[in-house]
């Protein structure tokens, strides 16, 4: 029998829920299963760590601790912006979404207002689930061997190749 082990492909279905059963993310309605790369952090760690060994057609539950999520809120990743830096149709309230221009990889982010002062506001650069413990149920729909691209890229490609 095939099982979830590094070097694999495992396609899942899952639903995310935090401690109130409020479901934050799913790719059950409507969605495609989620391929990863076993072993390559493709996934956050606790649920990697919790598929590992199981089989298609299994359906299991794991909770996952911050440490083996987003990590817990970096102090350091809440900075100051001056007020009048940001773009006038901002709305100014705590718990806004605005996206920054990238991150550390040039990459769009989408980061919180956490406070806001008389000249500045606090922007929130930490993962939105950082400090969060997550409930994911999850059904294994598929494992495969790696070809050896995707190993060598460290990601699934689809049926077509890579697209990078």
């Amino acid at each position: 029998m095939t099982t979830i082990q590094e070097g694999k492909v495992a396609a899942i279905w899952y639903t995310l829920t935090d401690d109130d059963g409020n479901t934050l993310d799913s790719n059950r309605k409507g969605g495609t299963p989620l391929p990863f790369l076993v072993g390559s952090g493709n996934i956050i760690p606790g649920l990697e760590e919790g598929l590992m060994g199981k089989a298609k057609n299994d359906f299991i539950k794991v909770s996952v601790e911050a440490d083996k999520a987003y990590g817990e809120p970096d102090p350091e990743r809440f900075q100051p912006v001056p007020k009048n830096s940001l773009p006038p149709e901002v709305i100014l309230e705590v718990g806004a979404q605005l996206t920054a221009t990238a991150d550390e990889n040039g990459q769009a982010q989408v980061v919180r207002i956490h406070e806001i002062q008389e000249e500045e506001v606090i922007i929130d650069f930490n993962h939105p689930l950082a400090g969060k413990t997550l409930h994911f149920e999850v059904t294994i729909v598929g494992i495969r061997d790696a070809n050896a691209e995707e190993i060598e890229h460290g990601h699934v490609h689809g049926a077509g190749g890579h697209e990078h």
